[in-house]
């Protein structure tokens, strides 16, 4: 009994000499992390707000956010570890090496975010633009470091990898699409009463982009019609919605101004052949 009251008493003692020895600086070091994740918000909120004012982009602004987050709670790592008189050149070397070893079983991963930074640094398109790569089409809804995500009209979201778009041909149109369309008018019809007509329908549609303009005229002589061209920014969000409904009215609009829309038409001559019995 007395052996077990003296270990209690020394397992007691040691308690109170590490408290009494280390209690300060592990207090430190939780008053340091506690310091940096205030600060870090702080400051985080802070440059939000002034991006927000400065109306800059939102990817842009959102890594520059946490660039400067990981800065701060870094720094405050590091004089948390100092407290307990831990050096991190150690750490520094091993993180060096596992990132040297790393970096050929992660050639694919480390080159999105590679691109992922390009990208991100050189803007060539930001949130809410439209663009064309890599085969697929879409608003941009975000620019990760590792991939960007587009979404069609139809509500599907579209991944591709940063390193699939980097070095590729991109075709950025801002918010809007393109859209075209044609109309055959017969021969004996009016060409510019038609390109008028189709000109005054495409101004009844707000959504249509008054700037560039609608571009209207003929686009070639057919076997049977007139065919009549014209292309139109409308909004990428309602493209096929705008679209549809445009065709639609430009096909009334040719008929109540009287233009024919001819059918596909084929002139056949026969040709009778003299009977070879001379009858």
């Amino acid at each position: 009994m007395q052996e077990q009251i003296s270990a209690i008493q020394k397992l007691i003692n040691t308690v109170i000499e590490y408290s009494v020895s280390y209690g300060f600086q592990v207090l430190g070091a939780l008053i340091v992390l506690a310091a940096g994740f205030l600060v870090a918000n702080w400051a985080c909120a802070a440059i939000s707000r002034l991006f927000a004012k400065k109306k800059m982009d939102v990817t842009l602004s959102g890594f520059i956010t946490g660039c400067a987050r990981g800065v701060i709670l870094g720094f405050a790592v590091l004089i948390a570890l100092g407290k307990f008189g831990i050096t991190i050149a150690p750490f520094v070397a091993a993180l060096g090496a596992a990132t040297f070893g790393a970096s050929f079983a992660l050639q694919g991963p480390l080159s999105n975010y590679g691109a992922g930074l390009s990208i991100i640094l050189s803007r060539p398109f930001v949130v809410g633009d439209t663009i064309s790569v890599a085969d697929v089409s879409g608003v941009v809804n975000e620019v990760k470091l590792a991939c960007t995500i587009l979404v069609d009209e139809d509500g599907v979201k579209i991944t591709i990898p940063n390193k699939d778009i980097v070095g590729r041909v991109i075709y950025n149109s801002r918010i809007y699409k393109i859209a075209p369309g044609v109309i055959g008018i017969s021969y004996s019809s009016d060409p510019e009463l038609a390109i008028k007509v189709i000109q005054t329908t495409l101004s009844e549609f707000p959504e249509v982009a008054s700037s560039p303009k609608p571009q209207i005229g003929i686009q070639e002589f057919a076997d049977s019609s007139v065919n009549i061209a014209y292309r139109y920014w409308v909004p990428t969000e309602k493209y096929f919605q705008n679209v549809h409904a445009i065709n639609l009215a430009v096909y009334k609009a040719i008929n109540r101004a009287g233009i024919n829309i001819p059918y596909p038409q084929r002139d056949v001559h026969l040709v009778s052949e003299p009977s070879k019995t001379g009858r």
